[in-house]
């Protein structure tokens, strides 16, 4: 079946190679922290206190468009607000969640990629910001091989410290890239990339064949500047019934940087509803 998605799709047996896709807005509809915002809500994991201290750091994550030190002290401000939380508490409200809230949002197009690609002969790995413990669960779903992904320190304690064990963001991701070229075989030059996010630019810039995907305006300027395929993906469609051959893996996942994520983006939510009502009234 063909696509217009996939053009420029090649098969190539030898040397090996490799699709690198970003997640959120790429693969998938929504953030996928703000997709979990209402069910870590409801959780308890948010409360009033955490709305106003963080109010800044929500604001800049719902309007998008952060440069890279916003993005660096609103890191500082997510790893704070998760500090002393549970993880099991975190695991089991993904757990109840995750297939639901994500399962509806994949992009028919990208999951069409991803086909195309393994048809290929190519390796698909999912290269996000998001916490690994939400990421790897996805990443099943969809059949990809392989993962990056943001990880969290977790104490003693079964709690999160509050500290980035490994933060894959901007840089960091073409250097994750970067790696697995060598360790994996993957011949860059030949490798596919996509991404919604001029922050990915990096990771863009170290294949050969990258593609811009609903992307932000920086983005879109940089694609047309480099003459770089722009594609646009507006059909989510639900997983099960788009990839019917890949089984819903059974092993719960954690939210860890996802959470984060989420928390804050309620919070932002929650507080950007209360000053709106103070202007009304």
């Amino acid at each position: 079946m063909g696509c217009t998605y996939a053009q420029g799709v090649e098969n190539h047996s030898l040397p090996r190679t490799a699709a690198f896709f970003d997640l959120d807005k790429t693969v998938i509809a929504k953030s996928s922290t703000l997709t979990f915002s209402k069910s870590f809500y409801q959780g308890g994991l948010i409360n009033r206190r955490a709305v106003l201290r963080t109010a800044y750091a929500q604001f800049v994550f719902l309007a998008g468009g952060a440069d890279h030190d916003q993005m660096e002290r609103m890191r500082k401000y997510l790893s704070a607000l998760c500090r002393g939380w549970n993880v099991q508490q975190v695991k089991e409200i993904v757990a109840e969640t995750l297939h639901d809230l994500i399962d509806p949002i994949i992009y028919d197009e990208a999951a069409t990629l991803i086909e195309q690609h393994h048809t290929a002969g190519r390796d698909v790995v999912i290269v996000s910001t998001s916490g690994a413990e939400v990421v790897e669960p996805i990443g099943e779903l969809l059949g990809a091989d392989r993962v990056v992904a943001t990880r969290m320190v977790v104490g003693d304690d079964g709690c999160f410290t509050g500290e980035v064990e490994y933060y894959a963001y901007g840089p960091t991701k073409a250097e994750a890239v970067r790696e697995l070229a060598e360790s994996e075989g993957y011949d860059l030059a030949r490798c596919y990339a996509y991404s919604d996010s001029v922050t990915d630019l990096p990771m863009l810039e170290s294949v050969g064949h990258p593609h811009a995907v609903n992307p932000d305006r920086a983005l879109r300027r940089e694609a047309v500047t480099r003459e770089w395929p722009i594609l646009d993906f507006h059909r989510p469609v639900r997983l099960k019934q788009r990839l019917p051959a890949l089984s819903v893996p059974p092993r719960p996942a954690l939210a860890v940087a996802a959470a984060i994520g989420a928390a804050a983006a309620t919070a932002g939510l929650v507080w950007y509803t209360s000053r709106r009502r103070t202007t009304v009234a």
